[in-house]
């Protein structure tokens, strides 16, 4: 079986050199680019699983990465990660794109879980694409919806919609069950906790 392709876009070595260790204990194939430049060449000359790219860059930002991406039909998911959360940058990055947004300082398990879940997504992406060809033939099989019809979508996992007097329903998209695969266990924030901006 052919190990995921993953490229790394950060400037700081410590955080490219960290996703290396992490990524290569799981058997991941890992390629680093320091800016965008690096980076652009990297993406033109290579195919990958998976990118996942800092918003700030010394020559470029992860932005103008995700448009270089969507532009040359590129089929790689991007994860979009920063150490300056915001809700902007979330919702920018989703709506440009990104299929995920991982705010820094990050854990190995929220390193992880965010990258397995990227390339779930990436083998079911390539599924999708290869279903919409067959059906074409005449030889298709289900392809995803991304959320409940009328509803608000935010990525590839979520969805909302607001009701009356200010409340809203949220879910997760059908395609995001097929990335985690099985559901163990809901937790949730007691009454009157506090929330916190790029918690998990």
């Amino acid at each position: 079986m052919k190990k995921p392709h993953i490229l790394a876009i950060d400037d700081e070595r410590v955080i490219l050199d960290s996703i290396i260790k992490l990524c290569g204990g799981e058997g991941w194939q890992v390629d680093d680019a320091i800016d965008g430049d690096a980076a652009l060449k990297k993406l033109s000359a290579h195919s990958y699983d998976l990118v996942i790219s800092d918003i700030m860059l010394p020559d470029t930002d992860g932005f103008e990465i995700l448009n270089y991406i969507q532009k040359n039909s590129i089929k790689s998911p991007v994860i979009i990660t920063t150490g300056f959360t915001t809700v902007e940058n979330a919702v920018k990055s989703l709506k440009t794109g990104a299929v995920d947004y991982l705010p820094k300082p990050f854990t190995y398990e929220e390193l992880i879980s965010c990258l397995s879940r990227g390339l779930k997504l990436g083998e079911i992406l390539k599924l999708t694409d290869q279903s919409l060809s067959d059906t074409d033939a005449g030889t298709g099989s289900v392809v995803f919806a991304p959320c409940p019809s009328g509803y608000k979508r935010l990525g590839y996992y979520s969805w909302t919609y607001p009701e009356n007097e200010g409340a809203c329903k949220i879910g997760i998209t059908d395609i995001f069950l097929h990335t985690i695969e099985s559901i163990t266990g809901i937790e949730f924030m007691k009454l009157n906790d506090e929330v916190v901006q790029g918690n998990v």
